[in-house]
């Protein structure tokens, strides 16, 4: 018989978060759940969901992959001209969600956003496979094209033309969300889940609260 969707469920039961036990610090917070992860052996540890917004305030949301942090927040790297790229054009702030359905936890960031340098994107650029450079030549990512087949004849098209010695598109590179709010979001039973919310005040301090469930 098929399972009715409201009755799907889990209750959550592995640990606890105190507002005693997390860093004073945001950065090392992060670090310490993103070491657990990490060890955890989770696929796609670095995957999280973005969330933009048009200037009307029409949002979408996809999944992209994490590249870097550190105390300056959050980076990724994508085609300035997609859909995403366009929204943070005329609307540079955004979202992100970890979830580690493993450890029970996720992740919430809300801040603005900035493009990195393009000594940053350059080093991520040609870290990347070369399957991975030609592709973002290849793809007029997020505009509507006739088939699969002009994919295939960019790609060829492409690799004639640079062969191994792939240079980095102006239109592809990397943003930083710069946080303002970070949540960390603990699973527990019933529903009365853990949150510790870490909001950031115009001198830069970071308050530390906790949330209802």
């Amino acid at each position: 018989m098929k399972k009715e969707i409201a009755d799907i469920r889990s209750d959550y039961q592995l640990q606890s978060l105190n507002i005693e036990d997390v860093s004073s610090n945001v950065f090392e917070q992060f670090g310490k759940w993103w070491g657990d992860a990490i060890n955890s052996e989770i696929y796609e540890v670095n995957a999280m969901t973005l969330a933009t917004a048009t200037k009307e305030g029409k949002p979408s949301a996809r999944i992209v992959l994490l590249k870097d942090y550190d105390d300056k927040g959050f980076v990724f790297f994508t085609n300035y001209n997609s859909h995403k790229g366009s929204e943070l054009a005329e609307n540079p702030f955004a979202a992100l969600v970890f979830f580690w359905k493993e450890l029970e936890r996720q992740i919430r960031i809300e801040g603005s956003i900035e493009k990195v340098s393009d000594e940053e994107s350059d080093a991520y650029f040609y870290s990347r496979p070369v399957g991975s450079r030609i592709g973002a030549w290849a793809s007029p990512q997020s505009t509507i094209i006739d088939s699969r087949s002009i994919l295939d004849e960019n790609v060829s098209m492409f690799t004639e033309k640079f062969g191994e010695q792939i240079p980095r598109p102006e239109h592809w590179g990397g943003y930083r969300i710069i946080p303002a709010v970070i949540e960390f979001w603990q699973g527990r039973n019933n529903r009365l889940h853990d949150r510790i919310q870490y909001s950031k005040e115009i001198n830069g301090n970071w308050i530390i609260e906790r949330l209802a469930p």
